[in-house]
């Protein structure tokens, strides 16, 4: 489509600004061809009629989609030009905060002014092996990619690094270095990284300088090659420096200073060793007080210097080199003061004695007189004769300059030569890459010879950016084969031709030098007449004869020519280099050697040679023209030679350009001035890398994405299988003109505004679709809202009109109702009045019966009252004095209880750490708890006494009731008797009167008896009342203090269970610090181990390899090599002298701990001499008996009698040995032991002796047994035997006689059955006691043994402790002391049970043994006659046999060890074990192994297969490291092995869950925690090896499947990605998905169970790869712009819950892998959360608690909207969220750790397999051992 089609209302264009630049406007009506004025809205809210150009009638700039604003690469926008380039670095940098752009294939580096956190080690790993369209824009991504590109294609690579001062091109070169050093690393020891990035300090000490613009401002040019060994490992550098500015030595200009080293000296004047120099202030001298600014703010001279001279001394600059530059500096400083005084204007003359001169020729060690002498005077020499002639004050301060700023240059070549010197390497250089740091284009209001050079250097630049721009331009259109015409771009070499050509500027500049009165002016006018008017791009300004005007690439520059020819020439007068050549100091001559040499890269870029002046005639006359042409080579030559130098290295070589862009002249922070920038982007050649780009097809896509995004504008039928066929179809509907785009292979290009054209018809297509959306869903809500207010009213009216007829009803029954009512209402008010009048009458008699009654109660009452208030008063006061008495006590008690508890507090606060302070703490709260208790039980007992009393009371009460009723019953009777009298005697008229008075009477007293019973009964029931109350209130009381003991309890529960909690969490974090930490040290020790077992493997090649006469190692040397696991090391320190042995005979005084080291060695090999010396004894016995089983058996009694007497010999012979061994180790301890230790006065000697005597002791009780027995036989078999027949078992003679008188055969036979009956009862008893012998025999081998053991012990602790300070010695002695007292202890209490039990058993057997024989002595001598023993022979006893009991051991030879681990470990394949046979299966056998060792007490066997299996265990993951199945099968059956040495190592807490079985099979001679600790750490190695591997086999899939990948398919749409290719998100064959990883879970999973690992092991494994999948994507997300979306956030939290939904799966919620999560959920969150309103902002600080301030800000950063509907956080927001968090305290570090490796803990897993089931199958090939 046209492009004038665009210019729509509501278009958004670029207006030209002269504050601004640009400006933004929107259309306001529609553009149509012919109009010359568009109506345009401001974004300021002005409107304006905007104006055409009526000859080229160009429209404004389109403005770019919002979706496309902030884009890494430029050349991703849609419509490439200024305005668009300078507004998406603004928001990059201002909104965003970020400061690197790609630009094609330039960077864009915009200064910060501030420290920003995105150069640390961890950044630098992210983007290590990155493409470098992956990630955000970085210059680490340059570096990568340079290093990549090095390593991939073999060409040497450059990064040329440019910009304007202060715009940080050092810093950005500093920082490829150090990326480089980080990554690649060195190839010797020798740190050539770290003296490469050393050589910065010293270069910028020395040629960075503060200026305008720049407070450390390089003030010259330098190219740094880094070299690289076929390895890619860095092995040197070398510098070439280029233009050294000179002239700043001598003049500064306002507020700029001189080179910092002279400031660094001056502030270091004050140290001892600078005391010489004589230097102060930097104001007392000329050269560094003209600028009037010395000082920098916030950089302290002071410390500089030390950096200076700490980098001069890693580079191998000497001190004394140091200070020999020090001195040459000082001198330049004084040199400045010389001052010089006028005699007339062509003469002049130095002050006598001059103090800085005379300072200046003693530091240079140059004679005063001569050198005051020739800065007055010059020689001048013709062709006849040579004279000297006086120069005038101005022309003797130039030349005193000259000289100044002559020496400097030297001493800058110098040191750069030394730097080079020092970064050189002896190894042959494979390639290398070379930083360029160099000027950008310079134009200020004055421009001389130094801005002429530096733009002359750009302009060869900035032609060689053009063509490789070109060229990667017409290779991409020529691999994609589509067709593409010449484009037009700028070229510069007429600018070049003008200034390096013949007779170009340069050229004519060198001849007006040669002139002998050339002149600046001369030099003008040539220029005039030779370009003037010829050449377009050379103009001269109007009103000066003394400029011109050269029309560079970037913009015009006016070049003032005064200075050019003396600043070309560089002149120094030739006498004064002579005297210096003269010097004594012998480090100035160096400087100026080789004067004469041909000009090396180095030389000649650091400002030139010095043209000296004619030498004299008669030295001209041989060898002229050379001479002359040497000296004539000006500063211009020796740059333009230099600079084609360094153009022929850049073509070389493949380049990649970083453009430094300066933001603002004040160094704001973050801070943009459009002009500033607009200047430098013209300037550096960033726009015409885009008007080179828009002037072909800038826009390109891969047909997937273009499907991909513009999928919406498609229709069904239109979407083909053929996604390129699909894309044609499509895009020639969309876009008539085909000119305007092409297809390629792979791509589809575009013109510039194509893409957004075509974002316009997809958002209009979405916008549609939304309308028509929202059309549908406001009718529905409408009509759904019109049926519910219709349903509505239908209800109100409903309910309205019920309610009407409610209220007539309610009307009718009220009407009713108030009838009734009024008559029931007189009916109550007539009988109220008759009840009152009632009423009334009855109240009044009772109160006049009541007055008369009550002042008769009264007056009881009252006397019934006093007696209580006398009772209560009396209590009362007695309670009263009780009270005081009790408060006096307890104040008493109080105060000294007060007293005991500031004392038991200070006791507390001293135990304060200590454990045992909870206890009694505890203790305390016990004891309180127990008082509370005892105080409820005394109110308790109240309360019952309390009851008892009132229960008494009413005891009371009833008793006085039952005499009131008796009384009451005994007046009833008289009355009834006085009735029966009246009735009886009806005559006795006056005693009828009497007793009717006497009746009267005792009713009134009956009347008054019944009121006092009613009162007493009243104050009885009040008292009860009173009680209850009491009662009731002791209750309530008793509930509120079993309620507040209840409380204090849970409240003090709480409280310590909080703390308890805290602390155990405090705990548990210290361990896993603790854990952490150890797993590092083990991590390093084994990387170590590794690092030096390679050493020595590359060491014994270098050695052995070229000699003749090497010597092939012998097979057993590796098998004792590592026989000793825990010397290893001592070993190899051992080693290594014999092998490095030195010719020099010195010698060294003697080192204790090696002399302990090398005895203890000595004893170990003894212990091994003495055990084979055991081995053999035993190998020679076992031939002894053999040979005695073969021998012939004549007469079958005496052979029973021979093997008989052999076993005791047997028995004797090892008494013998056993008493030998004991003298042996005693003469051994006597004679090799250390004397202090083992002196016959020394304490452990006595205790050593003792314990020999008394085993020795042992052994004769033994003997004395074996006699006693012996006899005990004997005898036993005399009484079996007739008593005619008792000499037939000693003599064989006597046997032969009664044989010979038997003659019956029968008698025979059966003689000789009761006789084998009787030896083979005999063998067995000799036999049991021969084993119970042997036994005793090994278990006092064992004690020499633990004895030899506790000797070396004692040597080792010995060793250490002469090792420690006197303090730390005696501690460690108490400590060991007390461990072994406590170790005695133990095993003395051991052996005391063990002996108990073997007395009840030993006494029962006796028991039942003595019960037995009385029977049998019984029955044989009451039923058995003596010839019934011949007779009846005795007939065997039968013994059923039963199947071989095994025992869980597995028995091999000792030569057989290597083959067990060779086929056990080192051939074994996992794969075939963990599919086939039992988990585990190899650490079972092994431990099989280890228990038969121990059953045989065979203390080297069990070291030696221990050692063999961890050194073999270690070689198999060492060969083969990288095999997942292989480390996870070794770990598992590592872990095995260790959870076999604890259930079967006899600790009860190892026991709890074993069988009895299990606990027959437990280990009985040996504790091996020493080697469980080492399995610990071999099993830890394991692990982090194993956390390694999965690591790189999932690193590839985790970007890629986590973030890439598009799970839900459309949901995100792809963007633009310029020509930095971005990996596809579309999901191609060879790209990881999240299928992929989940199917790597399920692997990795699948052979952690095949292998039979621990549940909880693998837990703690799934956690760490859950981890590193989150801190992977988490960083990856970090640093890409283009990942952060809403759709992307959607995408993660889907991905997310498909991994916790594998986690479900595997039962695996509970391993704290999902938690490892929750930093990148949160991300995922963050980024689909609203961000607008402080809500938002409060909503997001409280959701992203596991992210950091840091890491939530740059999310909120690098938010982008991929569609227009979605909005960018705004600037506000983001400091609103600042300012919320800027009180968290979390890291400042950005990335997530995802090289961390968690802690990692083997919780003891035991096994429920029966050891003696194990079957071992013949695949194994393990036919050697068999089943014990």
């Amino acid at each position: 489509m046209a492009a004038s089609e665009l210019y729509t209302k509501f278009a958004r264009v670029w207006i030209p600004d002269p504050e601004e630049v640009w400006k933004s406007a929107e259309l306001l009506k529609d553009y149509k061809p012919g109009d010359k004025v568009l109506l345009l809205h401001l974004e300021e809210g002005k409107d304006l009629e905007y104006r055409l150009d009526p000859k080229t009638k160009e429209l404004p700039h389109l403005r770019n989609p919002d979706i496309l604003v902030g884009e890494n690469d430029l050349t991703a926008l849609s419509y490439l030009h200024e305005p668009a380039v300078l507004h998406n670095l603004r928001v990059r940098f201002i909104d965003s905060k970020l400061i690197y752009t790609y630009c094609g294939i330039v960077l864009v580096a915009i200064n910060p002014y501030e420290q920003l956190p995105i150069y640390g080690e961890d950044i630098i790993n992210a983007y290590s092996g990155q493409n470098m369209g992956d990630m955000d824009p970085h210059i680490f991504a340059v570096a990568e990619e340079a290093y990549k590109q090095m390593a991939r294609d073999e060409r040497n690579q450059s990064i040329i690094v440019s910009g304007e001062s202060g715009a940080g091109k050092t810093v950005s070169a500093k920082y490829a270095m150090r990326y480089f050093a980080t990554v690649s690393g060195s190839a010797s020891e020798a740190n050539v990284e770290e003296k490469v990035l050393a050589s910065n300090p010293i270069m910028e000490s020395i040629g960075n300088a503060k200026t305008t613009r720049n407070d450390n401002s390089s003030r010259f040019g330098k190219y740094i090659e880094i070299g690289f060994d076929k390895r890619y490992r860095i092995i040197g550098a070398n510098m070439r420096t280029y233009l050294l500015e000179k002239s700043r030595v001598v003049f500064q200009a306002e507020e700029e200073r001189n080179y910092h080293i002279f400031y660094q000296l001056c502030a270091s004047a004050n140290l001892p060793e600078f005391k010489m120099l004589r230097l102060g202030n930097a104001n007392n001298f000329h050269y560094t007080k003209q600028g009037g600014s010395p000082v920098i703010e916030g950089v302290d001279d002071t410390k500089e210097m030390a950096h200076t001279r700490q980098a001069c001394t890693l580079l191998g600059i000497s001190e004394s080199y140091q200070m020999g530059i020090f001195r040459i500096l000082a001198g330049i400083l004084h040199l400045g003061n010389v001052a010089f005084t006028s005699r007339d204007s062509d003469s002049c003359t130095i002050p006598p004695k001059h103090e800085p001169l005379s300072i200046f020729c003693d530091l240079m060690g140059v004679d005063y007189e001569e050198m005051c002498h020739w800065l007055c005077h010059r020689k001048l020499a013709t062709t006849t004769e040579t004279y000297i002639k006086p120069i005038s004050k101005l022309q003797a301060t130039n030349a005193r300059d000259a000289l100044a700023k002559h020496i400097y240059a030297k001493l800058f070549n110098w040191i750069v030569d030394h730097v080079n010197q020092a970064l050189h390497s002896a190894v042959k250089q494979h390639s290398f890459i070379g930083v360029l740091d160099i000027y950008g284009f310079e134009t200020f209001e004055i421009n001389s010879f130094e801005q002429f050079c530096i733009n002359y250097a750009n302009e060869k630049l900035q032609q060689q950016f053009n063509m490789h721009v070109f060229k990667l331009e017409q290779e991409e259109y020529m691999k994609e084969q589509i067709p593409w015409t010449l484009i037009d771009f700028y070229d510069n070499q007429p600018c070049i031709n003008l200034i390096e050509s013949k007779l170009g500027i340069l050229d004519l500049l060198d001849e007006e030098c040669k002139m002998p009165k050339g002149t600046d002016d001369t030099w003008a006018q040539k220029l005039y007449n030779t370009h003037l008017n010829k050449c377009a791009l050379f103009e001269k300004p109007r009103l000066s004869n003394k400029a011109f005007i050269i029309q560079h690439f970037a913009d015009k520059v006016e070049y003032q020519c005064e200075g050019f020819l003396e600043k070309n020439k560089d002149t120094v007068f030739e006498e004064q280099i002579k005297v210096l050549k003269s010097s004594k100091f012998k480090m100035l001559p160096e400087l100026f050697q080789d004067d004469e040499k041909a000009i090396s890269p180095t030389s000649a870029t650091s400002s030139g040679r010095t043209p000296l002046t004619r030498t004299p005639a008669k030295l001209t006359k041989g060898r002229p023209g050379q001479t002359a042409k040497e000296h004539k080579k000006t500063v211009g030559h020796q740059f333009r030679n230099s600079l084609h130098l360094l153009m022929e290295t850049l073509n070389a070589t493949t380049p990649h350009y970083v453009r430094c862009i300066k933001p603002n002249d004040f160094k704001f922070p973050f801070t943009f001035d459009e002009k500033r920038a607009v200047q430098q982007l013209r300037a550096c050649g960033v726009l015409e890398t885009i008007r080179i780009s828009a002037a072909g097809f800038p826009s390109r896509w891969t047909y997937q994405e273009f499907f991909s995004r513009y999928r919406v504008l498609m229709k069904q039928k239109d979407v083909l299988s053929d996604r390129k066929q699909t894309c044609k179809n499509v895009l020639e509907k969309l876009i008539a003109d085909k000119d305007k785009y092409q297809f390629g292979k792979t791509k589809i290009f575009f013109r510039a505004g194509q893409v957004a054209y075509l974002e316009k018809l997809r958002a209009d297509k979405l916008r549609a679709a939304c309308i028509r959306i929202q059309k549908t869903i406001r009718g529905w809500l409408l009509r759904k809202k019109y049926l519910r207010m219709r349903k509505a009213a239908i209800i109100v009216q409903r309910y309205v009109r019920g309610y009407q007829a409610r209220c007539y009803a309610k009307f009718l029954r009220r009407t009713k109702a108030a009838t009734i009512i009024q008559k029931y209402w007189r009916m109550y008010i007539v009988r109220r009045r008759y009840k009152i009048k009632r009423m009334a009458t009855i109240v009044l008699q009772s109160y006049l019966r009541g007055y008369l009654a009550r002042n008769r109660y009264r007056k009881m009452l009252r006397e019934h009252k006093a007696v209580i208030i006398q009772k209560w008063v009396r209590g009362w006061l007695a309670r009263t004095y009780y009270r005081r008495s009790m408060h006096a006590i307890i104040y008493l008690q109080c105060c000294f209880r007060r007293m005991m508890a500031k004392r038991e507090l200070k006791k507390l606060k001293i135990e304060a750490r200590s454990v045992e302070r909870y206890k009694k703490l505890h203790i305390g709260m016990e004891n309180k708890i127990m008082q509370l208790q005892r105080k409820v039980d005394e109110q308790n007992k109240d309360y019952k006494c309390l009851m008892e009393k009132l229960t008494n009371l009413e005891g009371i009460y009833t008793s006085e009731t039952e005499k009131l009723r008796s009384d009451l019953e005994r007046l009833q009777l008289s009355e009834e008797e006085a009735k029966i009298a009246t009735g009886r005697v009806l005559s006795l008229q006056e005693e009828i009167a009497k007793l009717r008075k006497d009746l009267e009477q005792t009713q009134s007293e009956k009347k008054s008896i019944e009121e006092r019973a009613d009162r007493y009964k009243q104050e009885t029931e009040q008292l009860v009342s009173n009680l209850k109350e009491e009662n009731t209130l002791l209750k309530q009381e008793k509930e509120a203090l079993n309620h507040l003991i209840v409380e204090q309890a849970k409240e003090m529960t709480e409280t310590m269970e909080k703390k308890l909690v805290e602390e155990t969490k405090q705990l548990e974090l210290d361990l896993n610090d603790e854990r952490l930490r150890y797993q590092n040290l083990l991590n390093e020790f084994s990387r170590l181990e590794e690092r030096y077992d390679d050493l020595k493997e590359e060491m014994t090649l270098m050695v052995n390899v070229p000699k003749p006469g090497h010597k092939r190692t012998d097979s057993t040397h590796s098998s004792n090599e590592s026989e000793y696991t825990f010397s290893s090391e001592i070993a190899e320190t051992e080693d290594m002298p014999l092998r490095t042995e030195e010719p020099s005979e010195k010698k060294v005084p003697l080192d204790m701990s090696l002399f302990l080291k090398l005895q203890k060695r000595v004893t170990e090999l003894e212990q091994e001499k003495q055990v084979m010396q055991d081995e053999l004894d035993r190998k020679e016995e076992q031939v002894l008996r053999s040979k005695a089983k073969e021998e012939e058996r004549p007469q079958i009694r005496g052979a029973e009698l021979e093997y008989e007497s052999l076993k005791r010999q047997e028995l004797e012979s090892e008494n013998k040995k056993l008493k030998n061994e004991l003298n042996e180790l005693r003469r051994a301890l006597s004679e090799k032991s250390a004397p202090e230790v083992t002196a016959p006065g020394a304490p452990a000697y006595r205790v050593l002796m003792e314990q020999l005597t008394s085993v020795s002791e042992e052994l004769d009780v033994r003997k004395e047994e074996v006699l006693i027995l012996r006899s005990q036989l004997v005898s036993q078999k005399e009484a079996i035997q007739p008593k005619d027949d008792k000499n037939t078992m000693t003599d064989s003679t006597i046997l032969l006689e009664d044989v010979q008188k038997m003659k019956d055969k029968g008698e025979i036979a059966q003689a000789y059955i009761g006789l084998k009956e009787t030896n083979r009862l005999l063998e067995s008893q000799l036999q049991s006691q021969k084993r119970s012998h042997e036994n005793e025999a090994e278990a006092l081998r064992g004690e020499i043994q633990s004895l030899k053991e506790e000797n070396n012990r004692q040597q080792q602790l010995l060793a250490q402790n002469l090792q420690l300070p006197p303090e730390a010695r005696i501690e460690a002695s108490l400590q060991h002391e007390i461990t072994r007292l406590t170790n005695e202890n133990l095993d003395l209490m051991e052996q005391l049970e063990k002996q108990d039990k073997t007395v009840r058993k030993l006494k029962k057997q006796l028991k039942v043994f003595a019960k037995k024989i009385g029977e049998l002595e019984v029955g044989q001598m009451e039923n058995i006659s003596p010839g019934q023993i011949i007779d009846e022979p005795i007939r065997p006893v039968n013994i059923p046999r039963k199947e071989k009991d095994f025992q869980g051991m597995l028995e091999y030879k000792k030569e057989d060890e290597q083959k067990l681990v060779k086929n056990l470990i080192l051939e074994l394949k996992p794969r075939g074990v963990a599919v086939n046979l039992i988990p585990g299966l190899p650490a079972y056998i092994l431990f099989m192994c280890v228990r038969h060792a121990d059953y045989l007490n065979d203390d080297q066997k069990v070291r030696s297969l221990l050692t063999s299996t961890i050194n073999s265990i270690k070689k198999v993951l060492k060969k083969r490291g990288d095999d997942f199945e292989t480390v996870s099968f070794w770990l598992s059956n590592t872990c095995r092995f260790l959870h076999c040495l604890k259930q079967y190592s006899g600790e009860e807490g190892f026991m709890k869950h074993n069988t009895s079985r299990q606990n027959e099979h437990c280990l009985t001679n040996f504790d091996l925690a020493e080697y469980r600790q080492v399995l610990s750490d071999l099993a830890i190695q394991i692990y982090q090896q194993l956390v390694r591997v999965l690591e790189n086999i999932l690193q590839p899939m985790i970007v890629s499947g986590m973030l890439e990948h598009e799970t839900i398919q459309g949901v995100s749409g792809v963007k633009p990605t310029g020509l930095r290719k971005r990996t596809s998100s579309i999901a191609d064959e060879g790209t990881y998905t999240l299928d992929s990883i989940l199917r790597q879970l399920n692997s990795f999973h699948s052979v952690m169970c095949q292998h039979g690992m621990d549940p909880e092991l693998i837990k703690q494994v799934v956690k760490q790869m859950f981890y590193i999948v989150g801190a992977i994507t988490l960083n990856n997300l970090l640093l890409r712009k283009d990942m952060c979306s809403w759709s992307k956030g959607m995408q993660i939290r889907y991905n997310v819950s498909q991994l916790e939904e594998w986690l479900r799966d595997k039962n695996l919620m509970n391993s704290g892998a999902k938690e490892t999560l929750e930093p990148l959920i949160q991300a995922a969150q963050l980024l689909q959360v609203k961000k607008k309103t402080d809500d938002d902002a409060e909503a997001i600080c409280s959701m992203c608690s596991a992210l950091t301030t840091a890491q939530i800000v740059k999310v909120l950063n690098l938010y982008t909207p991929v569609n227009e509907f979605e909005e960018r956080v705004s600037v506000s927001f983001i400091r609103t969220i600042q300012m919320r968090l800027r009180d968290r305290k979390d890291s400042p570090q950005l990335l997530m750790d995802a090289k961390h490796i968690f802690p990692v803990t083997f919780p003891f897993n035991p096994s429920s397999l029966a050891l003696e089931t194990i079957q071992i199958p013949a695949s194994l090939g393990l036919g050697f051992i068999s089943r014990v």
